[in-house]
């Protein structure tokens, strides 16, 4: 029986998205209806709402570090470092070194901006129609494609710059040097600039997630009547 109603979902789903495509693809291109140009600047409108409204949350005071959904844990290689300062009584240690991966990484978010925005300005119609037909993240998904490399390359050198401001890098040598002077355990030296970089991406991606995903199924997330009216299209 379960077989049988997820083959039904897939087929509903597949048709509702081949009817979308449709829709799309004999839109009237003059001044009746909706046309190409307004379903690009529906779908960047969409984007730009979603970079406005939450990627700048995350380059605000402990906007990593209190957000749930981003905060950045300790890599694996580190969880067994945290286990044992703490078991040792050095928990405030430890609690630190956490803050601080954080902090680096809200400071290098303030940069993402412009590159968003040029990735923003360069959708095609072809970009904006196979978005507006496709998943929940599509549109994000889009961005992670055009800008990841450019915004690693952006973060890497201001979470390094940032280690070093925040004193992130003497708390971390700090506790790995006392980590790695206990007996038995096995030496580490992690690149946490590396790793806090890939993390800080995966943050900025999920949060822009989270406002596409609300401007697809909420009506009064649609901030403007452009976002209504290109929406519409796939209710």
């Amino acid at each position: 029986m379960k077989k049988h109603l997820l083959c039904l979902a897939i087929v509903f789903g597949f048709i509702r998205c081949n009817e979308l495509q449709q829709v799309v693809n004999q839109l009237p291109q003059g001044d009746a209806g909706i046309g190409n140009a307004e379903i690009a600047q529906g779908l960047q409108q969409a984007l730009n709402q979603g970079i406005e409204k939450q990627v700048s949350k995350l380059s605000a005071e402990s906007g990593f570090f209190k957000n749930e959904l981003v905060k950045i844990m300790l890599p694996e290689e580190l969880q067994k470092v945290d286990k044992t300062l703490r078991g040792i009584g050095l928990g405030k240690l430890a609690d630190e070194g956490l803050r601080v991966l954080n902090s680096a990484a809200e400071d290098a978010v303030a940069e993402a901006t412009p590159i968003f925005v040029d990735a923003v300005k360069n959708m095609s119609f072809q970009d904006a129609k196979s978005i507006l037909v496709g998943a929940d993240n599509s549109a994000t998904e889009y961005l992670k494609s055009n800008t990841s490399s450019a915004l690693y390359d952006k973060f890497n050198p201001v979470i390094k710059k940032s280690f070093k401001k925040v004193g992130a890098d003497q708390v971390w040598n700090n506790l790995i040097q006392r980590y790695n002077s206990i007996p038995l355990t096995n030496n580490v030296n992690p690149d946490l600039t590396d790793y806090v970089t890939q993390e800080a991406l995966s943050g900025v991606y999920t949060m822009i997630a989270i406002e596409e995903k609300e401007i697809r199924n909420k009506v009064s997330a649609r901030g403007t009547a452009l976002l209504q009216k290109v929406f519409a299209l796939q209710d």
